[in-house]
Formats: structure tokens, C-alpha cells, sequence
């Protein structure tokens, strides 16, 4: 028998994270300062992350937020290149950002292996901080997240973004940043408290579905289609809102319905013009962040761009396991998954 939702560990550990991204910002303040203040002196002509599955999603995050706020070029890298087809690359004056919250997958310890090698100062945003993959790490800031059981990643990928945000808003010096960083963890439980029923109602009985986002949102959307896809056993896809005039909009009808992600910025605009133009056209649009005409809004708090998609993502998680319960789904227990996957 398949518990209340409220009692799965999905739920529980994801209602700490205000409380775990308080003690991050609490324990590693001078910390971040420090790296901070290296990375300026090291003057790196680029970043590449290196992450798998929410840690990935938690490395698109990165990508807008340091390419926004530093101007520095971010670009994923391609653990098969060194772990598979054993590649060595030029990795002088360049920051290899790694986000796992185990420290010990074997592709992401091969990658790093490599870029050190290849020049790379090592950065490392990890969880366990005793773990190989620290040992192997110039700098580390640890995600504070504290022991995470359930499979489902949710309070290390907000501790992710806060650590990411913490460290960008350091190393730009952007007081308005840390000053909406000190905010956070109260603005964490606010999100945790609002009412996305809505979600639930719809897309109980949903076979597929779209999310989407845009900019420094588009990490939410494809962790979200993650979540869905394996707490909830509803195959979901993640489009930037941009990319999906490409070719997937053709997919969408009624019956297909759209969660979409946004947050005020440049990208705003975008995002809303396409829920209206979806909606009038018969799909059915979920709108977290902003608002349209015929589209179901979410409730969301009022925050800068930079912090949305972590209130985003606290609100979804809540609903998410209140969605995979209301599925008949132990969002716990996802079939043919473990908490650590280990791929070369």
C-alpha cells in the first residue's frame, strides 16, 4: 500500500531545504568569499560543468547565471570524451565547475581526473564532502543538504542552486545579489506553503506531457520532466520555449497539456505570448511565474530572476509527490532506479 504523500521521504526531505540552505549560507559564507575572491585573481577564459541528471539540471542553472552576471562563456562538458573515448583536451586557465551530490559516480571522477590534468582548476559543489571526488577538488563548497534517501534528488538540487548563486553573486560582486541571497531560506518556506493543486488535477490522468522554460528557468523545466518522469510514471519533455517552436510544437493538442516556468526577465515576454497563443489553440497550459489569458496560473512568490527558480522548484516538488501518490506511484521507490548510478 502506497502511503499519504506527506509521510514519503520525497516529501519530508524536501521540506527542509530552507532550513539546509540556511545552514549553507550560515557555515560557508566566508568560505564562498575566499573562492570567490581566487577565481577573480585565476581570471579563467571559460567554464565548463560537468554533472549528471539533477546536478545537470542544477549546471543549466550555472550556465545562465554565470553567463549573465560575469559575461564568461559556460558550456557543459562531455564526460565520454575523457571516460570513453579517452580524449585528452586543452584545459588551460579554465574552471571545471562538478555538481554530484554522492562524489563518487566513475564518470564524473574520470572527467575530473582529466581536466585536471588538462590544466583545469577543479571547482566542486558536492554534498559528501569526504568523498573522492572532493579529495580530487582545488576548491569545494559543500551543499549542506545533509543525507538525502529518498531517489528522487529534490533538497541537493536547491542546495545546488543556492550554492551556485552564493558563489556567482560572490565572485560578481553583486551586493543586490547577496542581499536577495540572505532572503532565501524564508522565502523557501513561503514557497513550500502555496497551493498547486491545480497540478495535480490535471495531470493525474496525463500520459505526456511539455515543460518548459527559458533562460535562467530552463533548469527547473528539465528537472521538473525528470521528476515527473520517474516519481510520477508520466513521460515528460523539457523545451527551452524557444526551441520548442522548432519542431516539437507540432506534438501539441488538446490532450497534451504544457507546465510552463518563468520568471521576470527578458524572457517573460516570450514565455506568456506563447501560453496564449498555446491556450487559444486548445492545450491545456499550467503557468508558473507569471500570467495569460486562458492559461491555469500557479501561485509563486515575487522574487528577482536570479531567485525564482528556486522558490519554482521547492513549490513543484511538493506537488510532485502529491502528484505520484495520486498516480498510484511510490515516488521513493521509482522502478529500476538506485540513489547513486554508476556510468563510465
Amino acid at each position: 500500500m502506497i502511503q499519504p504523500a506527506t509521510l514519503t521521504r520525497m516529501f519530508q526531505e524536501a521540506q527542509e531545504s530552507s532550513a539546509r540552505v540556511q545552514a549553507q549560507l550560515d557555515q560557508d559564507r566566508a568560505r564562498v568569499s575566499r573562492i570567490a575572491e581566487a577565481l577573480r585573481k585565476f581570471q579563467p577564459r571559460a567554464v565548463l560543468t560537468c554533472a549528471r541528471g539533477s546536478s545537470d539540471h542544477a549546471a543549466t542553472y550555472a550556465r545562465y547565471l554565470i553567463e549573465t552576471n560575469l559575461g564568461l562563456v559556460t558550456s557543459s562538458a562531455s564526460p565520454s570524451v575523457s571516460s570513453v573515448y579517452g580524449v585528452r583536451q586543452d584545459l588551460t586557465q579554465c574552471v571545471f565547475l562538478v555538481i554530484s551530490q554522492s562524489g563518487r559516480s566513475p564518470d564524473l571522477l574520470s572527467a575530473t581526473t582529466a581536466a585536471k590534468a588538462s590544466g583545469a582548476l577543479v571547482m566542486a559543489l558536492i554534498n559528501v564532502e569526504d568523498s573522492p571526488l572532493a579529495a580530487l577538488a582545488d576548491h569545494i563548497i559543500p551543499l549542506r543538504a545533509g543525507p538525502e534517501l529518498s531517489v528522487a534528488a529534490t533538497k541537493s538540487y536547491i542546495c545546488a542552486l543556492s550554492a551556485l548563486l552564493h558563489l556567482v553573486a560572490s565572485w560578481s560582486a553583486n551586493d543586490l545579489l547577496l542581499g536577495a541571497l540572505a532572503t532565501l531560506p524564508k522565502q523557501l518556506e513561503a514557497a513550500w506553503q502555496l497551493d498547486w493543486q491545480p497540478m495535480v488535477d490535471l495531470l493525474r490522468p496525463a500520459k505526456n506531457l511539455f515543460v518548459l522554460g527559458r533562460g535562467l528557468g530552463l533548469g527547473v523545466a528539465q528537472e521538473a520532466a525528470l521528476k515527473f518522469k520517474e516519481t510520477c510514471g508520466l513521460h515528460a519533455e523539457a523545451f527551452s520555449s524557444a526551441e520548442v517552436r522548432h519542431g516539437p510544437m507540432a506534438l501539441l493538442q488538446k490532450g497534451l497539456p504544457v507546465l510552463m516556468f518563468a520568471q521576470d526577465d527578458e524572457t517573460r515576454d516570450g514565455l506568456e505570448s506563447l501560453a496564449r497563443e498555446l491556450a487559444a489553440g486548445g492545450v491545456d497550459v499550467l503557468i508558473a511565474g507569471s500570467r495569460a489569458a486562458g492559461v491555469c496560473d500557479l501561485p509563486t512568490i515575487s522574487a528577482p530572476a536570479a531567485i525564482a527558480p528556486l522558490l519554482l522548484a521547492q513549490s513543484f516538488y511538493r506537488w510532485a509527490a502529491m502528484l505520484a501518490v495520486a498516480r498510484g506511484f511510490d515516488p521513493d521507490h521509482p522502478p529500476h532506479l538506485r540513489k547513486v548510478t554508476e556510468t563510465i
